[in-house]
């Protein structure tokens, strides 16, 4: 069944710099696409979209146009963004000229949780829908509910959240979490990535199993045209290789309609992120 990747992440440390990583070693080293295709194409994934890797500031043009100049299955990106900053009107003009780029994100977890919160921020977010790019929402489970309150400020803005929410999946930290998304999935306009949950696992040990009540929650709340998936490559190599997060996610589609799968792995995915027909 035909998958598209919404959540690719390529490092490349000769080209870009990347502070985070100086404090995840395991991912310390350049990672590309020749790699991620080798284990993507037998798994199914046929195109994908960049997601930002959070490089230095200064490099956030830089990464963009690297990135959307791919082909080969690249079909877009989702480039980094400072919606706090009084330059973002003219970051977002310059970005949404580019073709290839589809929405936008800037992750929270090493914000202040005052960040998105400033009236300024939902403010310049608000723009997005003018150039038809969505939002990416990457935050940590406590910081959900003042998500929430973003989206809701931007009712026009198409929104995907990242990873169902960076639940605590090794030690099955079902609340607050499970309230929270019922909260979030009542906005029209968000959407839910089905990605990431086995890097919040147990690193060696996790099951099926595991993920089943976060990812099955998810999708009860948002519902199977609001839900896309992402593989978190590389981030899902520190408990698993590729083939082992595609092969989890379809025992955990076991039992759902062929229409359901397609809803996920392809159909939402060209409907939310806008992508062409043929992509």
């Amino acid at each position: 069944m035909r998958i598209i990747d919404t959540h690719l992440h390529l490092i490349d440390l000769d080209r870009l710099h990347y502070p985070w990583l100086d404090g995840e070693p395991a991912l310390k080293h350049s990672f590309t696409l020749a790699q991620y295709k080798a284990q993507a194409e037998p798994a199914g994934i046929e195109a994908m979209l960049h997601m930002e890797v959070d490089v230095a500031e200064a490099d956030q043009q830089k990464e963009t146009d690297w990135v959307t100049s791919l082909g080969d299955g690249v079909i877009g990106a989702i480039a980094c963004c400072r919606p706090e900053h009084e330059t973002f009107p003219a970051q977002i003009e310059r970005l949404a000229a580019n073709p290839k780029v589809r929405g936008l994100r800037r992750t929270f977890h090493f914000t202040p949780d005052a960040l998105p919160q400033q009236p300024d921020f939902a403010a310049n977010i608000r723009l997005l829908a003018r150039y038809g790019l969505s939002y990416d929402l990457c935050c940590l489970p406590r910081q959900l509910p003042i998500i929430t309150r973003l989206a809701a400020q931007a009712p026009d803005v198409q929104f995907v959240l990242d990873h169902c929410g960076v639940p605590n999946v090794r030690d099955r930290e079902l609340d607050p979490w499970r309230a929270d998304i019922e909260a979030l999935s009542a906005l029209p306009n968000v959407a839910c990535k089905i990605s990431g949950v086995i890097a919040y696992g147990h690193r060696t040990e996790w099951t099926v199993d595991d993920l089943r009540p976060f990812v099955e929650h998810a999708i009860d709340c948002f519902g199977w045209n609001r839900v896309v998936w992402g593989s978190d490559w590389p981030v899902c190599t520190l408990t698993a290789d590729l083939a082992k997060w595609v092969a989890a996610t379809h025992q955990l589609l076991e039992g759902t309609s062929e229409d359901e799968k397609i809803a996920l792995l392809s159909r939402n995915a060209t409907r939310i992120y806008r992508l062409a027909a043929e992509g």
